[in-house]
């Protein structure tokens, strides 16, 4: 069992082009280790821009066929995605090599420094991307593995979810989607929300519970029930300022929010800051941030410096542009909340919102129904829209017992504007009678990986 970052040099990985397996790969290269890994992606003749980067950043890569396995490979990686039969998998169980989860091999990578674990259902890669500015801000030369690419550092040609700084402290993402969050024993646990999307409160809970007794220090966001039902210490804790928040005593207050357009303003106990972003959850990201930073040693005013030129990651209310007076906003939204605040947030920016959604996976999109049609339409304006096309079928053995169809009738039967197109490649052409001047069209999904091309065709053909 490998227990130890000195027990391997030659690590593969199984499924490299991922998000979270290409981060991974990144950090080892960084650090002195000779990594090479293999992906489908590779197989075929698609699009090679992931294994572009992975091999300007040192990484070999292969298909997926066991060609790119040699003799010298002493751990291989693997995810959930990844099957016993690929070749690969064979072939290291036949020479006895050590096979390593990638969260057993995050676990094993944050035990290395002075880690700050975000974690949460929603806002975990926004928090952490301006977690990391802040810390670079500051002096502190940190490192960073990310479930999205930083936009600043995708300017500079590269994958931008993994950075090996020199300094102590390294920011990862804890992920409650498939339990390996209780993995993780950070200095300093973060925990920003919870709610209904991979599985019941009640299992995140537990989850959660976990995470925080494994956590030497913990801070929560008060202004979720949930979450700050399992606060440790108030003075660590945060919340955004309500009317009747007169009750909750915390160390770390945001108020005075203002989004102008496309740009936020707010205070942090009384500091002034201003992103170009939008959004009350991206002021609540910003606070949390902020708060843990403050609590390394980070000025406020620090904080608010770095958040100024915060520039935002791949695929979190990223601005494509605007063409005939419609700005045109691609969204990771995937579960009930965060579909419902990518809403709101545009809503400041036009007088109307019209929002397409491509759900993924069936037994998701079954779990969450309800919750996606209740939080939808509390979230739309009257003159707003919602659209969406069939659900994202990923392979397997999914039972296909459920539409979007079924949810824009749910929606229709609370007298929302929800229209259905089962194939994406006709919406805009469906849509177009919709968009007018001063209006935002907001595109959302997740999972999928030609969701960034579709978007820019939508886009580029508006």
């Amino acid at each position: 069992m490998t227990t130890t970052l000195q027990a391997f040099s030659r690590p593969f990985f199984i499924g490299v082009a991922g998000t979270g397996m290409s981060a991974l790969a990144q950090y080892l290269q960084g650090i002195g280790k000779q990594v090479s890994g293999s992906d489908r992606q590779f197989n075929t003749n698609t699009s090679q821009t992931i294994r572009v980067q992975l091999e300007e950043a040192g990484i070999s890569c292969y298909p997926q066929d066991g060609s790119g396995f040699d003799s010298s490979i002493d751990l291989v990686v693997v995810s959930t995605a990844i099957e016993p039969t690929v070749p690969e998998v064979k072939i290291a169980q036949e020479r006895g090599i050590p096979i390593i989860h990638r969260a057993a091999l995050l676990a094993l990578i944050a035990s290395s420094k002075k880690t700050i674990a975000v974690a949460g259902t929603s806002g975990k890669s926004t928090t952490a991307a301006m977690l990391f500015d802040i810390l670079e801000e500051g002096g502190y030369a940190p490192s960073i593995i990310s479930g999205a690419g930083l936009t600043r550092i995708i300017q500079q040609g590269k994958i931008g979810n993994a950075v090996v700084g020199k300094g102590e402290w390294l920011v990862i993402e804890a992920d409650e989607s498939d339990g390996s969050i209780v993995q993780y024993h950070p200095e300093i646990g973060l925990l920003l929300n919870i709610d209904k999307d991979h599985d019941e409160i009640s299992t995140l809970l537990t989850l959660f519970q976990k995470f925080r007794s494994q956590s030497q220090y913990f801070t929560v966001n008060q202004s979720h029930v949930i979450a700050a039902s399992l606060s440790r210490d108030s003075n660590r804790d945060f919340s955004i300022h309500y009317p009747d928040a007169s009750t909750i005593t915390v160390g770390y207050q945001a108020s005075d929010f203002l989004q102008k357009g496309l740009q936020i303003q707010f205070k942090v106990n009384g500091v002034p800051f201003e992103l170009e972003q939008v959004g009350v959850h991206n002021m609540e990201n910003a606070l949390a941030a902020t708060t843990v930073a403050h609590q390394v040693g980070i000025p406020l005013s620090t904080a608010a410096n770095a958040l100024k030129k915060y520039q935002g990651i791949y695929r979190r209310h990223q601005i494509l542009g605007k063409k005939n007076g419609v700005w045109v906003i691609d969204d990771y939204a995937h579960n009930p909340a965060k579909c419902a605040a990518a809403i709101s947030a545009c809503q400041p920016v036009a007088s109307k919102v019209v929002a397409w959604f491509q759900p993924h996976g069936y037994k998701p999109t079954r779990f969450l129904r309800h919750d996606f049609v209740q939080s939808i339409a509390a979230s739309l304006r009257p003159q707003d829209e919602i659209w969406m096309s069939e659900i994202y079928y990923a392979g397997g053995t999914a039972v296909k017992d459920i539409s979007a169809a079924d949810l824009i009738t749910d929606l229709q039967a609370l007298g929302v504007k929800a229209f259905f197109v089962e194939d994406r490649n006709a919406f805009l052409s469906a849509v177009r009678a919709s968009l007018q001047p001063d209006s935002v069209l907001l595109l959302m999904g997740a999972r999928d990986p030609s969701l960034e091309q579709f978007s820019k065709e939508v886009f580029n053909q508006l």
